[in-house]
């Protein structure tokens, strides 16, 4: 029996069980499908909310601590697994941003490298992007990782250490409890797992397999769809963003594009209208990217949730239990700081940051609120 039973192996799940492990606790963590291959292997690998001055207080502590562990956390896989999650911080242009004004507020307040810039600046950095823009917004210090290497890299590590058990390809069915009603493990389609403690990390699932016991969690799946333009190296250099819309380009000139945001349950089925769609802004970002082929398109799942804070923390009522989920848009952004203070609580450590927003308490219906 493992110390610890993790639900979910996404970057999350992973994330976790890597702290733990590190830590000398003994890990199980089960993955309905193959870890890393859910919304951490789908979204685009911004390390950095969108707009990051649109999010509340909860959301800006989290992404703040983990924009600067990316560069460590990458160079240690690379070393370890020999796996590349290319980090990359070669900024972010902001083109037709709404709010300039609250943007460079919030930029002074919290002392982010975020400035207005020029064409000359704009077509220096980006010369093949729109045409006409007369000015943006630049920020140099943000990064991006490619999330399916980073995925790879996490779950390379984790098979290599003998205190991880890695359960694949096993889909939970239920949480098991004894009979004062504290969970002791989870029942699988192959069978029962037990640990001393239990997290569930399980995404767009997470209020599925709470449902056992009974624990409403208000978190859902939201559809996001994305495309893979074939596109001759350099043609994008760093992350373009206009009107909600980005372009990512990757270290072999392919440049991502998303993304769209749907509620369509867990249907991740795709559509011409968003392949058209999603083209139509990645074209308009950069024209030129009408003469690459679109190589793929594909849809993940979000875990949707009120405002998207995220719920980190003890299940109230529940003995044994914790969650780690609903990070909605931004669960790559936020894992680092999420993983980090879950693990502090766990082990009894001073946190890093106040837990108090991303408690359950009170943010659950039911019985359990």
């Amino acid at each position: 029996m493992s110390d610890f039973l993790i639900i979910g192996g996404g970057v999350i799940g992973m994330m976790t069980a890597l702290q733990l492990a590190d830590a000398g606790q003994s890990v199980t963590l089960i993955e309905r499908g193959e870890c890393g291959r859910e919304a951490s292997w789908a979204g685009g690998g911004i390390v950095s909310p969108l707009y990051p001055w649109r999010y509340g207080t909860p959301v800006s502590r989290l992404s703040r601590w983990s924009e600067g562990f990316y560069p460590e956390l990458s160079l240690r896989l690379l070393e370890e697994t020999g796996i590349d999650p290319e980090y990359r911080q070669k900024g972010l242009l902001y083109l037709r941003v709404e709010d300039e004004v609250r943007a460079l507020e919030w930029a002074r307040e919290v002392g982010k490298p975020l400035e207005r810039v020029g064409p000359e600046v704009i077509y220096a950095k980006e010369p093949a992007a729109a045409p006409g823009c007369e000015q943006a917004l630049w920020m140099p210090t943000l990064g991006s990782i490619r999330n399916p290497r980073l995925g790879q890299a996490l779950r390379a590590r984790l098979a290599a250490m003998s205190a991880v058990t890695l359960r694949e390809h096993e889909a939970v069915v239920g949480l098991e409890r004894d009979a004062g009603g504290a969970v002791i493990g989870a029942q699988t389609r192959a069978g029962r797992v037990t640990a001393d403690r239990v997290i569930v990390c399980g995404g767009a699932w997470a209020a599925q397999l709470l449902e056992s016991v009974e624990v409403l969690l208000p978190v859902h799946p939201v559809k996001g769809q994305m495309i893979l333009f074939k596109a001759p190296p350099g043609l994008v250099q760093r992350v373009v963003l206009m009107d909600g819309r980005y372009v990512i380009p990757r270290g072999d000139g392919r440049v991502l594009a998303g993304s769209t945001l749907e509620e369509a349950g867990f249907n991740k089925a795709l559509s011409g209208e968003a392949r058209e769609s999603l083209w139509q802004s990645a074209t308009q970002i950069v024209p030129a990217l009408a003469d690459c082929e679109v190589e793929h398109h594909w849809a993940g799942l979000r875990p949707g949730s009120p405002e998207g804070i995220p719920f980190i923390g003890a299940v109230p009522g529940v003995k044994n239990l914790w969650v780690n989920a609903g990070h909605y848009r931004n669960g790559l952004v936020l894992a680092p700081a999420s993983t980090r203070l879950l693990v502090d609580e766990l082990l009894g450590r001073e946190p890093i940051i106040d837990p108090g927003p991303y408690r359950l308490e009170g943010r659950l219906g039911g019985k359990n609120s």
